[in-house]
């Protein structure tokens, strides 16, 4: 939670001395709506939809495209494990993808994995590191596959003066606590799209097609869920939209700061970013995997990205194990193949990922302090 204060109380304040904690039947034009009329502002997109987390808004995108039993979903081996379960909560097939040098998931692997049964790519942009969208939105328009991002690690950023989760046919935000904004949960869905917008409305909200001027664009009303954000959650994500362009400006300067800092360590680089000039995520590729531990070793805050243990592919348990909350609705029974998840697969992701160290620069430490710390680190390590 990069920031937070007195404006978020205020929100949340106005909230309760209104008695309206919920967003419809007398919370219309709330924070909630206001919430979502900025994100469609900033991210210059046609529709924007709150839900209760970013997970949800995966899911909700997968039901926007129709998406479901006996269909194919690639997504990225490195990423959280939510990608990959939002397929299968539709029904669909998670197949596994390898990343590239830059963590970010490997275009040519795509066009590897991409069989008849494939109707999506999820790309994620990982630990503020976007995703080679140019590439893959050639893949996906060739080969005739949808296309989701998955920005919830990357809210705010651009890929080449675009924003993120804007540029495929629909795009997903997570606000919990360990992202650019926050409001300890929430999600968010994007889209141009008035056939996914209206299915993914209708389904976070099983009441939706009760609600008065609800405009759910002539589709067939079906069975769903409930997805709906609260006024209290949409009035701290309100809040702390305001303040996001000032934190992303900050996590770019920092940046920076500890490159400049730490540019004389033989060995050490700026992994390869896919937009070099609006780098916000900062994760430096050592020779190999012992060097890479050497230097987490060295470095405050930071870690080999292989150490990040849940994100790894290896750590899905009910992806590997292919289990289900009731046997049959696994979607295994459906699958037209068995999707191979061989550890032996993706040693090119892993590979990357135990060369390369994440660094979480401190975000409140002002820049000349934060600059002759990482100094005096580089320093120890070239001694």
């Amino acid at each position: 939670m990069y920031q937070i204060g007195v404006r978020e109380m205020l929100a949340l304040c106005n909230v309760v001395s209104r008695r309206q904690l919920m967003r419809y039947r007398g919370g219309e034009n709330g924070y909630a709506d206001r919430f979502e009329a900025g994100l469609r502002d900033r991210c210059d997109v046609r529709h924007a939809l709150a839900v209760n987390s970013g997970t949800s808004a995966l899911i909700a995108a997968l039901v926007g495209l129709e998406i479901g039993p006996g269909d194919e979903v690639i997504v990225p081996a490195y990423t959280w494990m939510a990608t990959a379960v939002a397929a299968t909560a539709v029904g669909a097939t998670p197949v596994l993808c390898n990343v590239d040098a830059s963590l970010t998931i490997d275009p040519d692997d795509i066009e590897r994995r991409i069989t008849r049964n494939t109707r999506a790519i999820i790309p994620v942009h990982m630990n503020n590191l976007v995703c080679d969208m140019d590439r893959i939105m050639d893949i996906a328009r060739r080969r005739n596959v949808a296309v989701v991002e998955d920005a919830s690690q990357a809210v705010g950023l651009s890929y080449k003066g675009k924003a993120v989760g804007a540029i495929g046919d629909a795009g997903v935000f997570s606000f919990n606590q360990f992202k650019n904004i926050t409001a300890g949960e929430g999600g968010a869905l994007l889209t141009n799209n008035e056939k996914i917008y209206a299915r993914a409305l209708m389904y976070h909200d099983i009441g939706a097609s009760t609600r008065e001027g609800a405009n759910l664009h002539n589709q067939i009303v079906f069975a769903s869920m409930n997805m709906r954000v609260s006024e209290l959650t949409a009035a701290v994500l309100y809040t702390q939209l305001q303040r996001l362009d000032g934190i992303v400006r900050n996590l770019r300067a920092r940046r920076e700061t500890v490159l400049s800092a730490l540019k004389n360590i033989p060995g050490a680089e700026p992994a390869p970013h896919n937009d070099p000039e609006n780098a916000v995520g900062l994760a430096i590729r050592l020779p190999d995997a012992d060097a890479a531990a050497a230097f987490a070793g060295r470095m405050d805050r930071t870690s080999r990205a292989i150490d990040s243990g849940r994100h790894i592919f290896t750590t899905w348990k009910p992806i590997l194990d292919r289990t289900a909350a009731d046997p049959r609705l696994n979607p295994r029974n459906w699958a037209e193949r068995d999707v191979d998840y061989d550890v032996a697969a993706f040693q090119p992701t892993m590979a990357h990922l135990a060369r390369t160290c994440l660094m979480e620069t401190p975000f409140r430490l002002p820049h000349p302090m934060l600059r002759r710390k990482y100094r005096k680190a580089a320093q120890s390590w070239t001694a």
